[in-house]
């Protein structure tokens, strides 16, 4: 490696205090997990499913509407009985609806959040859409840098099934009480680029809401509904789109440590658990054992898992899978 040198004393030479840091941090990074993906590929189910394997680990939210509390239904938020007792860090934490959190925001609290989950001896998973946050603590803050070895895991579904799988998903949530969930956050005068109310879900249902207060008539109700719900589907598409053009900029950068894993058989056959479980789960748990223990002299974490129980993650039965996130 070159090094530069900083100054000289007493005819001894000195590295710069950012080199002499990476010396020290170079054989022992801590090894840290993050999950991608367009929204609706199932990132959060992957995430839980690989916790309960890798026991202990903890899973780190980089989902940036999700970190407000409220409007669970409209961002998706993952529910405690979908959480399995998987902890979580960095879910519904922020009280002020109006704050503008960021990547800057997360890079502070995300750190916070593995350096704690490091220090129980646990094994740090970041999961979440919000791809811009995970660029800005991987490739731009140097602490993160510094002390962390990542392996990125990718969930990828083509998009035409993913497509149709978030419009079936919208479809769900408002069965799911989406527009009563919104109606309590509505303003009038709200600031729809400040917020939680950034959230798709949000916007969209303005007209619709505006109508029911001036207490409109049932027809226009019910076309400013329809059309609301219309936008969402469009809206949630076009994010999966943008997001998924933003992984593969980024996969120019880690081509080494990201590994892609297709999950369109396990969206096209939701009944079969078989497709998620060999083609998604059993294959993580593969790329992570290597990850995790490629370098003997790395920590290990206590009770993460071991040849044999990879071998036994790969023959056993399949558990239920939940509705994708």
């Amino acid at each position: 490696m070159n090094i530069s040198i900083a100054s000289s004393v007493a005819g001894k030479q000195e590295m710069p205090l950012v080199l002499r840091m990476e010396s020290l941090f170079m054989h022992r990074k801590e090894k840290v997990v993050v999950i991608m993906g367009a929204t609706g590929t199932g990132k959060t189910k992957l995430a839980i499913d690989l916790a309960k394997h890798l026991e202990p680990a903890e899973i780190v939210n980089s989902d940036k509407m999700q970190v407000y509390k409220g409007l669970d239904i409209t961002t998706n938020k993952v529910t405690e009985q979908e959480c399995d007792g998987v902890p979580h860090h960095l879910l519904g934490t922020i009280d002020n609806p109006n704050y503008n959190f960021n990547a800057n925001d997360f890079c502070r609290h995300a750190t916070s959040a593995i350096d704690s989950i490091i220090q129980r001896d646990g094994l740090p998973i970041i999961a979440g859409g919000s791809n811009s946050c995970i660029d800005a603590l991987v490739n731009h803050h140097t602490e993160f840098k510094l002390k962390y070895e990542c392996c990125f895991l990718w969930v990828d579904v083509s998009l035409p099934v993913l497509h149709s799988s978030l419009q079936t998903r919208v479809d769900r949530m408002i069965e799911a009480g989406q527009v009563n969930e919104v109606r309590e956050f509505f303003d009038p005068r709200a600031d729809y680029t400040r917020g939680i109310r950034r959230a798709i879900g949000v916007p969209e249902f303005h007209d619709f809401l505006k109508a029911e207060a001036s207490e409109a008539d049932e027809r226009t109700k019910k076309k400013l509904l329809e059309a609301a719900i219309a936008r969402i589907k469009i809206n949630n598409c076009t994010l999966a789109n943008r997001q998924l053009q933003k992984i593969h900029r980024l996969y120019g950068l880690w081509k080494r440590s990201m590994h892609r894993l297709d999950a369109t058989e396990a969206f096209l056959n939701r009944r079969c658990e078989d497709a998620w479980h060999d083609r998604v789960l059993a294959k993580s748990l593969i790329i992570l054992h290597k990850f995790l223990y490629e370098d003997k002299k790395t920590h290990v974490h206590a009770g993460i898992v071991s040849p044999k129980d990879v071998i036994a993650a790969v023959s056993a039965p399949p558990v239920a899978m939940a509705a994708t996130r």
